[in-house]
């Protein structure tokens, strides 16, 4: 009698490849001494042939490299084909360009392994032991300092100095002295800024607070400041600056640190139940660095006259003499790396050591992950010079030859001026909303929502609302520059208009939207948009080239809450139908 099996039984059985080993055969043979007592086993060393050593560190790294690489090439396929196809220019440099790249992602990827090995358990074992062993006043100190810390070693922070050799300091001569010799004292400044939204955000952990009040206390300075810089010829070139500031502060390194220490307390203190008690912090984060530009900015105009600005400038440009290699990249990009690193980590392990009278565990693993972060920021920061940098910068500066005329482009304009000016905001369209698509903290923050939300706010929908918004704030940035507008008209309707949102949305929901322009703000994007902005501010011959970012932040906040108010208004129509059918079925019965 012929025997019938399922066809997937059979298909599973003949797949497994199996060989039975005898335990004896593996197990070490037991040996006696002259007394019958047992020898103990003494293993001898491991020893990995080359194929083995591949196969092991190809596990390792192939899906962290992917993860960087799924990122970055796109992007870079993106902005070359856009330039060859469309504005029919080869790019310069492809090689060495194409081989920066590859180190931007080696980098990212060395970056965020030593992130999560190195400096990720310093922060959670603090955020926990902290306020066990000190005082309220000690941890919100400790939480400042620590703001200030992670904001110097924030990868896109490199990005700020770049920017800064592409300003023209006849045009904007004070903006050229804060990205050139203040830029220690620039990203000081939003170190602090950083710092206090650690101390309020930790603040509001432990007591409760509603994010609505604290949004409104802190939008009104900086767009109190804005409107009074935008009256002066010297101050508001820098308005671009002070905003972009706060998109290039909240990345891998002061999101995850400054939550994990926030959370940590807040857990610690019997408050760490609340399902969005991790919301909130990225918004105070990104928002008191453009005050305290704005400040630093009305402090310099009072306090160093223009002229000795522009002769400095002169000067500096008109000495020939060779620069030491600390000073020039790539010799100055490691040493940025080590000066971002290590105070920080430093630090860390005082407070832990000195303070909290803790020790390291797995000190080897830890050391392992700091050599890897501090390896993986020099390379990032090779490749972003040399990359990034040049790739966006390069396309900025040709995207105008589309509808105008410049000078790199001989037969400029390419096409017809509404027909080209179509095409660049297009471009620019689709480069933010790939670019969002991509982050991996978007994909981490849409799971969250949705967990959080009990599956009413989908994961999709926040992906893609983020994504629109980042899209169209990009777009209106890129025809800020082209127009040349002026950032306060269109900044100050835009937040005036979100903060209108935030009364009518629900708690839930603005922590979710106010946070998820944070995630709009990583590694690539930063650099890649500001020396874009840069080029086209250039080939325009506008004043400075910033505000894209800022653009691009604000955008996702208002499209995240109007999809969060149509949200609540589309389950409440859904459930008074449902309530409306149960009626109707309880009366027919």
């Amino acid at each position: 009698m012929t025997q019938k099996i399922r066809f997937g039984q059979y298909m599973r059985d003949i797949s497994v490849v199996s060989q039975e080993i005898s335990y004896n055969a593996l197990a070490p043979k037991i040996k006696r001494d002259g007394v019958g007592k047992i020898i103990p086993y003494d293993p001898p060393r491991v020893t990995l042939k080359p194929k083995d050593i591949y196969r092991i560190l190809k596990n390792y790294t192939s899906g962290r490299f992917m993860e960087q690489f799924s990122a970055v090439t796109p992007l870079a396929v993106y902005l070359a084909l856009f330039q060859l196809i469309v504005l029919h220019q080869m790019v310069e440099g492809f090689i060495g360009i194409a081989i920066s790249l590859v180190a931007v992602m080696v980098g990212l990827m060395f970056f965020m392994e030593g992130l999560q090995l190195g400096l990720m358990p310093f922060g959670e074992t603090i955020g926990v032991m902290l306020p066990k062993k000190s005082t309220l006043p000690v941890v919100l100190t400790i939480a400042f300092l620590l703001g200030v810390g992670v904001t110097f070693a924030e990868p896109a922070i490199g990005a700020l100095k770049t920017a800064g050799q592409l300003v023209d300091v006849n045009k904007a001569p004070y903006l050229f002295l804060l990205l050139n010799d203040w830029s220690g004292v620039l990203v000081l400044v939003v170190g602090a800024g950083v710092g206090l939204a650690a101390i309020l955000g930790t603040m509001r952990f432990i007591r409760g607070w509603s994010l609505k009040p604290m949004i409104y206390a802190a939008l009104a300075p900086a767009l109190g400041m804005t409107a009074y810089a935008s009256g002066s010829d010297y101050l508001e070139p820098v308005l671009g600056l002070a905003w972009d500031c706060g998109a290039v502060t909240t990345g891998p390194v002061t999101v995850p640190l400054v939550l994990s220490l926030g959370i940590g307390i807040a857990a610690s203190a019997g408050k760490g139940s609340q399902t969005l008690s991790g919301f909130g912090i990225v918004t105070l984060a990104s928002i008191f660095p453009i005050i305290g530009v704005l400040g630093l900015s009305i402090f310099v105009v009072s306090t160093v006259p223009v002229e000795s600005i522009i002769q400095g400038a002169a000067s500096m440009a008109a000495t020939t003499t060779v620069a030491p290699w600390y000073e020039v990249s790539p010799g100055v990009d490691i040493i940025l790396a080590f000066r971002a690193i290590l105070p920080l980590v430093v630090f860390l392990f005082l407070v832990l050591n000195f303070l909290l009278k803790e020790k390291i565990q797995n000190g080897g693993i830890v050391a392992y992950g700091i050599a890897l972060t501090i390896i993986g920021m020099a390379t990032f920061n090779v490749g972003l010079t040399y990359g990034l940098s040049a790739l966006g910068e390069q396309s900025g500066s040709l995207l105008p030859s589309a509808f105008t005329t410049i000078s790199a482009v001989p037969d400029s304009p390419i096409y017809a001026y509404i027909m080209g000016m179509i095409l660049a905001l297009a471009f620019a369209w689709f480069l933010g909303f790939g670019a969002t698509l991509a982050e991996p903290a978007l994909n981490a923050l849409g799971a969250t929502v949705e967990n959080l939300t009990q599956g009413v706010f989908k994961k999709s929908t926040l992906m893609y609302a983020v994504s629109f918004g980042v899209a169209f704030g990009i777009a209106i940035g890129l025809a800020k520059i082209v127009f040349n507008i002026s950032l306060p008209a269109m900044l100050i309707p835009a937040y005036g208009f979100a903060i209108v949102l935030t009364y009518f949305s629900t708690e839930e929901f603005v922590n979710i939207a106010w946070d998820s322009a944070g995630v709009t703000t990583g590694p690539i994007t930063v650099p890649l948009v500001l020396a874009m902005g840069l080029g086209v501010g250039g080939a325009v011959d506008v004043v400075e080239g910033f505000g894209m970012l800022s653009m691009a932040s604000i955008g996702p906040i208002i499209s995240v809450m109007m999809t969060g108010l149509w949200v609540r208004f589309s389950s409440r129509f859904k459930k008074s139908e449902e309530e409306v059918l149960a009626e109707a079925v309880e009366a027919s019965s």
